[in-house]
Order: C-alpha cells, then sequence, then structure tokens
C-alpha cells in the first residue's frame, strides 16, 4: 500500500484515465468501477496526507471521506453514495446484461464527468 499521499493521488490520476479509456472501448461498467477506484485512492492519499497514517482496507468512498473529516458539497456527498452503491455491483456483477442495461453509455457519461470533478475537489483538500 503506498505510503506517499502523492503516489496515492498518482494513481488516483492513472484509474480516471483508464475510466475514460473503458468508456471510449464501450466498456461501460468498467469505466464507473474505475471512476469509483480512483476515487478511493484519491480519498485515500488524504487520508495519509491529513491523519499520517496507513488507510484502512475499505473501498466504502463515504467511510473514507469522514474519517477525513472534510465536508464537500451537498451534491458532491450525494454522488460518493450514488458511485459507493454503483461499486458493489461492478465489482460484483450478479447478471452481465443487466448490469449492462442499468450502466448506459449516457448514464456513464455522467459519472465520468462528475467523477473528474470530485477528483479534482479532492485534490483541494491537500
Amino acid at each position: 500500500m503506498a505510503k506517499d499521499p502523492q503516489e496515492w493521488l498518482r494513481q488516483a490520476d492513472y484509474d480516471i484515465e483508464t475510466a475514460e479509456h473503458m468508456f471510449k472501448a464501450g466498456r461501460h461498467f468498467y469505466a464507473v468501477f474505475m471512476c469509483h477506484l480512483a476515487l478511493e485512492k484519491a480519498l485515500k492519499g488524504v487520508y495519509r496526507e491529513k491523519l499520517k497514517d496507513a488507510p484502512p482496507r475499505t473501498h466504502n468512498l463515504v467511510y473514507l471521506l469522514n474519517k477525513t473529516h472534510a465536508k464537500p458539497e451537498e451534491s458532491v456527498g450525494r454522488f460518493l453514495v450514488r458511485l459507493n452503491e454503483a461499486s458493489v455491483a461492478t465489482r460484483y456483477p450478479e447478471e452481465l446484461d443487466k448490469l449492462q442495461d442499468d450502466f448506459t453509455e449516457p448514464v456513464v457519461r455522467d459519472i465520468l464527468a462528475r467523477s473528474r470533478e470530485v477528483l479534482k475537489w479532492i485534490k483541494t483538500l491537500f
């Protein structure tokens, strides 16, 4: 696990770019998965920076956000809850066709754009 908070951010940037590539390739729910992973890593970087401790082994964005004591705008908080819920479905899909129906191109385009905005906001916490 990365010890340098900046390494967490470098990996978050890499992952958000991977999300973009997955989106362009039509692998929409993998794009959502990578968006979640990018924000998870960015929040773990904030955790490391602010709390001077290794971040917990969790995928829960809301938990990580709360631990850092960051206060996002309400829309950011709601988006993180939504992405957190999507993470379980994309990480452990029960039915491929259903997942593809849920994460259409317009839906994922919005998730990707919002993830980029939230990543930008998270970077202001350093």
